[in-house]
């Protein structure tokens, strides 16, 4: 087990040139590989820099690298367009696409006594360690697992193994992982690195798929004094030392703190990597712990025209609605569909706002009906963007015609909590 590379501190700016003499050097310790496997996220993951990374490793390795399967988890699969904007010039057929409902090979079952365990009893079910038929099939020598560490919603911290076993995860795995974090409670484990969600696919990693050559690349991301984004950290291992030392910086810089709580939010979603609430509700998850009891949280959407990126969970969103925890997990036990779809169910419980705070969308292309019918309240996108111009505000605080709004570019880069909440 070894770290290979690992620099990092609240200050540091990675350059693309320090970037390539960095993954080459950790490439180099490699050791000769011939048939190598890269799993980069997907374009809702844009600023990771993992596209530049996978272009990196292919020109390190050449034809020695023969696949590129990007970590898409349920999200649809990426367009022509969105891989070369991702990845540039870098051959098209080196691509395949994850089949989660298909194309998947379960490892083996961690015990439903853990998972009980580890939920505080409130869960009973073995969890299936599921990954991509190619991650075992296609006899690679080495799979390097790319993408960024920063606080999440259902496992704590993004990345490390959630990369392999949601990320190239069948139905069943991602669905019962992101019910265990729901149920657990995302406010108990966003922004912490060791939590139940990862304890289960730690147990999963280190007792089935120690046979797989993986090597984890890691970023931590996010923007400088200019306001433009900056790597602020790299780490390269294949244990988990370099996703423990990320998430320790990551929590450095991608964790804003509050001295008091915020009343109004406003926060855009860039629409080109922004178009479902699926995705969109990061502005949710990652400000809750901020808003003030009665607060309200303003979503600029202009990309958003959908719930859910796959039909069925678009069409289950619509169904049930943003309505909190209670109503939920009540849905669950008395309707087939949604218990048969816990992923649905979590993104639902994660949506909401408890009954806590308003949560008024603004999107480009759905209408008042749709966005009421699942419990947020609508707004007009043109006529909110005309008071509250991303181009005008900064993030943080700003006064907007006399009012005090906080304002967030991007919900992805960060986690927002109020100190007393957190505490």
């Amino acid at each position: 087990m070894s770290l290979y590379f690992a620099t990092g501190s609240p200050t540091t700016e990675i350059s693309s040139a320090e970037l390539k003499k960095a993954v080459f050097q950790s490439l180099d310790a490699l050791g000769e590989r011939k048939r190598v496997l890269a799993l980069p996220p997907d374009i809702t993951r844009f600023h990771s820099r993992a596209g530049e990374i996978t272009r990196i490793v292919y020109e390190y390795y050449g034809d020695r690298l023969k696949a590129v399967l990007p970590a898409i988890g349920t999200h649809v699969p990426m367009t022509g367009g969105e891989i070369e904007h991702m990845f540039g010039d870098m051959p098209k057929s080196l691509f395949h696409v994850h089949d989660w409902r298909n194309g998947i090979t379960t490892l083996g079952e961690v015990p439903a006594e853990y998972v009980k365990e580890q939920s505080g009893g409130m869960l009973d079910f073995t969890w299936p360690a599921q990954v991509d038929k190619l991650l075992v099939d296609g006899g690679f020598d080495l799979i390097l697992s790319l993408g960024q560490v920063v606080p999440h919603e259902v496992i704590g911290m993004a990345n490390y193994n959630k990369n392999v076993f949601v990320g190239t995860g069948g139905r069943e795995g991602i669905n019962k992982s992101h019910y265990l974090g729901a149920v657990y409670g995302m406010e108990r484990i966003m922004g912490r690195a060791d939590n139940p969600v990862r304890r289960v696919l730690n147990y999963a990693g280190d007792h089935f798929a120690k046979h797989l050559p993986i090597v984890y690349i890691h970023t931590v991301m996010s923007k400088n004094a200019a306001g433009q984004l900056a790597t602020r950290g790299l780490y390269v291992g294949d244990d988990a030392s370099c996703f423990t030392q990320a998430a320790d910086l990551s929590l450095k810089v991608n964790f804003v703190m509050m001295d008091r709580e915020i009343r109004k939010a406003v926060v855009f979603l860039d629409p080109s990597e922004f178009r479902s609430t699926w995705l969109g509700n990061k502005a949710v998850y990652r400000t809750r712990m901020a808003l003030a009891d009665e607060a309200e949280l303003i979503v600029l959407a202009p990309g958003v025209k959908e719930f859910g990126e796959d039909p069925g969970i678009d069409k289950l969103i619509r169904k049930y609605g943003y309505v909190g925890t209670p109503k939920v997990l009540d849905a669950v036990k008395k309707n087939e569909d949604l218990a048969n779809n816990m992923s649905a169910a979590a993104h639902l419980i994660h949506g909401s706002s408890e009954g806590r705070f308003q949560i008024t969308y603004c999107p480009g292309h759905l209408t008042r009906e749709e966005v009421d019918c699942v419990n947020f309240r609508y707004a007009d996108l043109q006529q909110m963007l005309k008071k509250y111009d991303p181009a005008k505000l900064k993030d943080g605080y700003n006064s907007v015609g006399g009012e005090e709004v906080f304002y967030i570019s991007n919900p992805a880069l960060g986690l927002w909590a109020y100190r007393g909440r957190f505490q």
